[in-house]
């Protein structure tokens, strides 16, 4: 059984925010696979579903992201889970726009949401580091993970949550290589053939037979001696 907990502060208000992308991976994997309908819990919104033949619970804090720990920490508890089992999606400002690594362990690098659960549960757990960019200073950082995604984001982000979506499964069972290459092969995906055949190579120049050679006795004896 695993427990996936997405990062973000509830309400209308902070939907569209780059730290609410958390919740935007949970929403599109509980929506692309059936889980349960959203219900209240742990302090956040819960839904169950099933993913690679794994159990999976999907959980939403709603504590607001500097209290995320007492939420996720009830959770584990309730389902007698460990911190290997528990995977966060959250904001990543060390990471570019579009770019997305894994990780188990370390650090919480000032990420509030990621300091609480630390306090609760400890830093083993998994972490799926969703890349929003950096605003260039230091304390221009709350301003603007708490701003929505401007329009130019919108391609990478949905080709980064429909990513997410997609390796979910390998996820569950973790194949943390397997979930990367799907959500790389949404956010740069192969290039498709073009549908035409290289042209033939030339064939090599065959030396005239006996029967062919049609040069002088002259030339002959010229190209003897070259």
């Amino acid at each position: 059984m695993r427990l996936f907990v997405g990062l973000g502060n509830p309400g209308a208000k902070y939907a569209g925010n780059r730290h609410n992308i958390g919740f935007m991976a949970l929403d599109r994997i509980a929506g692309d696979h059936g889980f349960a309908p959203w219900r209240g819990k742990f302090q956040g919104k819960v839904s169950e579903g099933v993913l690679g033949g794994e159990k999976v619970v999907l959980l939403k804090p709603e504590t607001f992201m500097n209290l995320s720990g007492q939420s996720v920490g009830e959770a584990l508890r309730f389902y007698k889970l460990s911190a290997a089992d528990l995977v966060v999606f959250h904001d990543e400002i060390d990471l570019a726009p579009g770019k997305l690594k894994l990780k188990t362990g370390g650090g919480h690098a000032g990420h509030n949401g990621l300091r609480s659960i630390h306090a609760h549960v400890g830093a083993e757990y998994g972490r799926v580091r969703m890349g929003v960019g950096h605003p260039g200073h230091k304390d221009a950082v709350p301003g603007y993970v708490l701003k929505d995604f401007a329009k130019a984001d919108q391609d990478w982000l949905d080709d980064m949550l429909r990513g997410i979506s997609d390796g979910a499964a390998d996820l569950a069972r973790g194949d943390g290589g397997a979930f990367t290459n799907a959500v790389g092969l949404r956010l740069a995906p192969q290039r498709p053939s073009t549908g035409k055949k290289a042209p033939p190579a030339p064939a090599p120049k065959a030396e005239p037979t006996a029967d062919e050679d049609n040069r002088s006795p002259l030339q002959k004896l010229a190209d003897r001696f070259r």
